[in-house]
């Protein structure tokens, strides 16, 4: 059953590739949904999917593109946004 939670990832996350580099894990591990950026310098991340991507997906952000220091990735349950039919970078 799929599953929504949103991911606000703070640290050095803007102007170094982080939206393009959870683009591209959300798209290997089959989840649905957005990333942006936000004003305060954090990234958004929603993701659908199953629990056990969605662990995955969280791990990976907290790792992050090379250029990028994570410093936190908060979690949050969401309801599930039937809309999206891929992930997008918005």
């Amino acid at each position: 059953m799929a599953i929504a939670k949103k991911f606000i990832v703070a640290g050095r996350v803007q102007g170094v590739g982080f939206r393009f580099f959870t683009e591209r894990v959300a798209d290997q591990l089959g989840l649905r949904g957005y990333v942006k950026n936000l004003w305060n310098g954090n990234v958004e991340a929603y993701a659908v999917g199953e629990e056990a991507q969605l662990e995955e997906f969280k791990r990976r952000l907290a790792e992050g593109p090379r250029m990028a220091r994570v410093e936190s990735v908060h979690e949050s349950d969401e309801p599930v946004d039937k809309t999206y039919r891929a992930f997008l970078i918005e």
